[in-house]
């Protein structure tokens, strides 16, 4: 029930808003096309806030169950419910947060057809110096891109007759926590592919001649985690310039490493080597990483990756600084998952009744979720330089 009294809540918030909007002075000329939209935002917003009310009742034994099947017969109700469940949908889908937000570019497509990314690159080194007389020197500038296309996930929901009405279940309240859980689960499998391979990071991705494999493929303590923080910041661009990383960095693990990256992340203080004169030095120094790395455990990382499933992990620097290592992609106007409800087919004989919001031939009812998205490693436009990663083997 908790989730029916936020959506109406929700509602008569959004109610509120639409009044408080369309209440100010407009002057003559909008005058009556304000007051015409906001009456019928009005009467929507309380009839969809009638129709949540009504079924959190049948669902707390308020109300009886035939008042829902007469419910069902009226012109506004059908499609109210519809909507009640979409706002379900899209509230739960919410909730549930990504991890991939936090080192991957989000973008949007226009269509399905492939849509390029372009990076050009010249003419950002260093200026030289220019004698007296003497012509400047003329850059040159190179284009590099990468592409990718968005499609369709989803799936489809049947219940039958019998299993509404035995609704103790609850199969028809949490069709829309279900539908919303399944295409966040979609998004992030696909957005962790892009990253994680069957050995751990994905060798497309991660590759020798990107020098954005960390040197020994270490374990993660801290003499490995300090050699990652190197390699990251030592990349250069094509021309030989630094590659700015910006100051939130993304630890990425698997599960099995929680443990160990939030002690590593999260110590007061670290003990460190460092070379001074004909010998090392130990010294204990505040824990620079705190505030500065943000652990994110992958949850699907142990799934994908068939070896190094429990050491595997790397660095990503920030999305919104430089060049992001990925993209995921989302349809335009379909940014999030939509759900649909089939048609009723059936009709009682008289008009009165519920059965008009069951099928025809087997009593059934039916939603369907879709989900559009798509994605890309970012490789020739510079994202391998924005990321490294260890499979965790020390080989």
């Amino acid at each position: 029930m908790a989730e029916l009294s936020d959506t109406i809540e929700r509602i008569r918030s959004e109610e509120a808003s639409i009044q408080k909007l369309f209440s100010g002075d407009g002057g003559e000329k909008y005058g009556r096309v304000r007051v015409g939209e906001h009456r019928k935002a009005r009467d929507y917003k309380r009839r969809l806030t009638e129709a949540a009310v009504f079924i959190g009742e049948i669902r707390s034994g308020k109300r009886p169950l035939y008042h829902l099947q007469e419910a069902m017969s009226t012109s506004d109700f059908p499609i109210l419910f519809a909507d009640i469940l979409d706002r379900q949908l899209l509230a739960n889908y919410a909730e549930i947060p990504p991890t991939w937000q936090n080192f991957a570019r989000r973008g949007t497509v226009p269509d399905f057809r492939t849509v390029r990314r372009f990076a050009v690159d010249g003419a950002e080194t260093v200026l030289p110096r220019v004698g007296e007389l003497e012509e400047y020197r003329e850059a040159s500038l190179t284009e590099s891109r990468d592409e990718y296309s968005v499609g369709k996930v989803g799936r489809r929901l049947d219940l039958s007759w019998e299993a509404l009405i035995n609704d103790d279940l609850d199969a028809f309240r949490s069709a829309p926590e279900r539908l919303a859980r399944a295409a966040r689960r979609s998004e992030e499998k696909f957005a962790t592919e892009l990253y994680i391979g069957t050995r751990g990071p994905n060798g497309l991705l991660y590759e020798a001649r990107y020098s954005n494999v960390v040197t020994g493929n270490p374990p993660l303590e801290l003499r490995g985690l300090q050699l990652a923080f190197r390699q990251l910041y030592e990349m250069r661009d094509a021309e030989g310039e630094p590659v700015m990383m910006g100051d939130a960095v993304t630890l990425f693990i698997s599960p099995a490493l929680v443990v160990t990256a939030e002690n590593l992340v999260n110590a007061l203080s670290i003990e460190l080597e460092v070379e001074g004169g004909s010998r090392e030095q130990r010294i204990r120094a505040a824990n620079w990483m705190r505030g500065k790395v943000r652990v994110q455990v992958v949850p699907y990382l142990p799934i994908i990756a068939r070896e190094n499933a429990d050491t595997t992990w790397g660095l990503f620097g920030n999305p919104n600084t430089g060049r992001p290592a990925l993209e995921v992609g989302f349809l335009r106007g379909y940014e999030e998952p939509a759900l649909f409800e089939r048609l009723p087919n059936a009709r009682r004989v008289g008009g009165s009744g519920g059965d008009e919001m069951r099928s025809f031939e087997d009593d059934s009812r039916a939603w369907r979720v879709t989900h559009v998205f798509g994605g890309t490693r970012l490789l020739s436009t510079g994202g391998t330089k924005a990321t490294v990663a260890s499979n965790g083997s020390g080989a």
